[in-house]
């Protein structure tokens, strides 16, 4: 039980960070530098209770990965995703009277952007924190929260910079995506993990 709350507690946090961050100015242009940090610190703070998923693509990366056991995948994307709806929840109180524009990405390109970043999420998570070469290691979260600032820098424009079902209903929640554009991000977010676990795999043969 303690794991599921823990993983409540992390991915709450970081899409408090997103909501509060972008909408109504937030943080400007720094707001990848902080949810990117956001999600390192929640990582080293619950990193050793729950494996500091906060995002259903890398639990179901993990999971294929052997690393995360069959009867917790469903009750970890369950508490990911209230985790994140009460962070929107909170987010929509903290900035009531924001004027948020959902926004409308193309299709094709938000897709590949977030297939491409939620992939390489997922690959990072996968050889930082359950690689036999890099075990033990205390490097492990800022490699993953830097993974997300560097992706949010980098397709923010283009597909939202989610990389993360859990974070793509809360900014849905708060109004700064469409509904009518979730599926986008929960197919190339969870195809993204997938196909990092099978590459992962494929390169180490060992574990």
């Amino acid at each position: 039980m303690n794991k599921y709350l823990v993983e409540l507690i992390g991915t709450f946090f970081l899409v408090l960070t997103v909501g509060c961050t972008v909408i109504d100015k937030g943080a400007g242009p720094l707001a990848p530098l902080a949810i990117g940090a956001s999600l390192m610190v929640m990582i080293f703070a619950g990193g050793h209770i729950s494996g500091g998923h906060y995002n259903p693509a890398v639990t179901l990366g993990v999971w294929m990965r052997g690393k995360c056991d069959t009867k917790d995948v469903v009750p970890y994307w369950a508490v990911q995703f209230i985790g994140a709806a009460l962070a929107a929840a909170i987010v929509k109180f903290f900035k009531a009277g924001a004027v948020v524009t959902p926004g409308n990405p193309q299709t094709v390109p938000a897709l590949l952007a977030e297939f491409l970043f939620t992939f390489a999420l997922v690959y990072v998570v996968l050889n930082t924190a359950t690689a036999k070469g890099t075990e033990g290691n205390s490097f492990y979260g800022l490699a993953i929260g830097m993974t997300v600032m560097t992706g949010a820098f980098a397709v923010g424009n283009i597909s939202g910079g989610a990389f993360n079902p859990g974070v793509a209903l809360g900014i849905t929640i708060m109004g700064l995506s469409a509904w009518s554009s979730i599926w986008i991000f929960l197919v190339a977010d969870f195809l993204g993990g997938a196909v990092a676990a099978l590459i992962f795999k494929f390169v180490n043969p060992a574990g």
